[in-house]
């Protein structure tokens, strides 16, 4: 991949949507200082130009591998696999962007939120789904994935798992589905109030991006609800009704 430093900071962006990632991270400005030349911008930020591509180019290969058709079968994969996959791809991802997008709705909030009282409708509402998402995400890793393991190891070797403290592994789940409901109705609620998530015709590369990154984090949560709710919850129910 090549990347020409004397292309404005704006032209990477277009070409590389992953880079704001890495200019916010960096505190490169893309959206007012955008047209100064990448090289202009690094020796501005103080940064070494190399370094900084190559920081470029790690985020784009890592956007194509997020993009690219899953190979693994997870409706026989080991349940194990599965949950590994689910947090080193979809609860790190999520994690990632809540740290992001916060600080960057912030900013486009206090730019536009009087000409656009949307906006500020919509930061509270991600405001809610990152709470409630965070709440989540601990509640699966910490108590409903290890027993899932635990369930599936016990099978394997031909033993009955250890009773869990919950009941049935349908409990936990019946929570986790009511968690996904409710997340699924506040992403609805966000592409309404942002018109399908199509920023104003005069937009700048800030809000453009806080749109285009909205859309890719609902599309990555109704991935990660699919995995779990149609392939995860149903196998590892059947699993453990199937020890009893």
């Amino acid at each position: 991949m090549n990347i020409d430093v004397h292309q404005t900071v704006r032209e990477v962006t277009l070409n590389i949507p992953a880079a704001t990632r890495v200019f916010e991270r960096l505190g490169i400005d893309y959206c007012c200082g955008g047209g100064k030349s990448l090289e202009q911008a690094c020796g501005a930020a103080n940064l070494q130009v190399q370094k900084v591509v190559e920081l470029l180019c790690s985020a784009e290969v890592l956007a194509e591998a997020r993009q690219a058709p899953a190979t693994s079968d997870w409706t026989t994969a080991l349940l194990a696999d599965l949950i590994q996959h689910i947090k080193s791809t979809h609860h790190s991802y999520t994690r990632d962007e809540i740290t992001r997008l916060g600080p960057l709705l912030a900013k486009v909030c206090r730019a536009h939120g009087e000409r656009r009282s949307e906006l500020n409708d919509i930061r509270s509402s991600f405001e809610s789904l990152s709470q409630e998402l965070t709440t989540h995400m601990m509640k699966e890793e910490f108590v409903l994935f290890p027993y899932i393991e635990r369930l599936e190891e016990a099978g394997m070797a031909g033993e009955r798992a250890i009773p869990a403290p919950f009941g049935s592994v349908e409990n936990p789940v019946a929570m986790m589905q009511h968690d996904h409901e409710a997340a699924g109705n506040l992403l609805r609620g966000m592409r309404s109030l942002s018109d399908d998530y199509n920023p104003p015709e005069q937009a700048c590369a800030s809000y453009k991006t806080l749109y285009a990154a909205l859309a890719e984090f609902e599309r990555d949560l109704h991935q990660h609800i699919h995995l779990e709710n149609n392939i995860l919850f149903p196998r590892a129910i059947a699993m453990e009704k199937s020890s009893q």
